[in-house]
């Protein structure tokens, strides 16, 4: 019988920035919402102040995700530009490093040097940036990915709170907005949480 697993861990970036837009644009849009209506606007330009503030707010975090995350970009290629000039001139002393760390995990020197000669055979850059930098194909930051999540889930949050906005009766709009603003928040936070341990665990 064959065991299979599924993880998750792959999701993480671009999850991450999906559930800030869309908890972001809930939150935000609704308070400019409630905001407006206080004021005793009436109800159009309520809306149309809804809308303004999801295209500003879908722009906002898109660019402020893409610049967050090419920061973390940037190091990475820092890191791995450091590491491939290394290897260049000091290739011995790089495998020592390699064998090294795979001592600290369990592993004695020998069956360690054995891994890390065989391991940079095939690919010394890669083997030296999952093992001694941390960098692996499903934790390396993806600029574009992360901006367009979270301006996809910012629009989508933000678009909720404006149709009960929009649909609901001028008296009973501010209660409406609030109430379903909050219960948007916790079917969202539910729905991300089944999203990534599928709301059981399965042995």
């Amino acid at each position: 019988m064959t065991h299979q697993e599924h993880h998750r861990s792959h999701r993480s970036g671009w999850l991450r920035a999906a559930v800030l837009g869309a908890n972001d644009g809930i939150v935000s849009t609704s308070s400019l919402i409630l905001g407006v209506a206080a004021a005793s606007t009436a109800q159009n330009d309520i809306v149309l102040a809804g809308l303004a503030g999801l295209v500003a707010g879908a722009m906002s975090m898109a660019a402020g995700e893409y610049v967050s995350v090419s920061s973390q970009s940037d190091t990475e290629h820092a890191d791995l530009s450091m590491e491939r000039k290394a290897l260049t001139h000091h290739f011995e002393a790089e495998k020592e490093e390699l064998a090294e760390i795979y001592v600290e995990r369990g592993l004695t020197p020998e069956l360690a040097s054995q891994v890390a000669e065989q391991l940079m055979q095939k690919d010394a850059l890669g083997a030296h940036a999952r093992d001694e930098i941390g960098i692996t194909v499903v934790s390396q930051a993806r600029p574009l990915q992360a901006a367009f999540s979270s301006a996809a889930m910012f629009t989508i949050g933000a678009l909720l709170p404006l149709l009960v906005a929009w649909w609901a009766p001028s008296v009973l709009l501010i209660p409406l907005v609030a109430v379903a603003s909050l219960a948007l928040l916790a079917l969202l936070g539910a729905l991300a949480a089944c999203r990534t341990f599928r709301c059981t665990v399965r042995y």
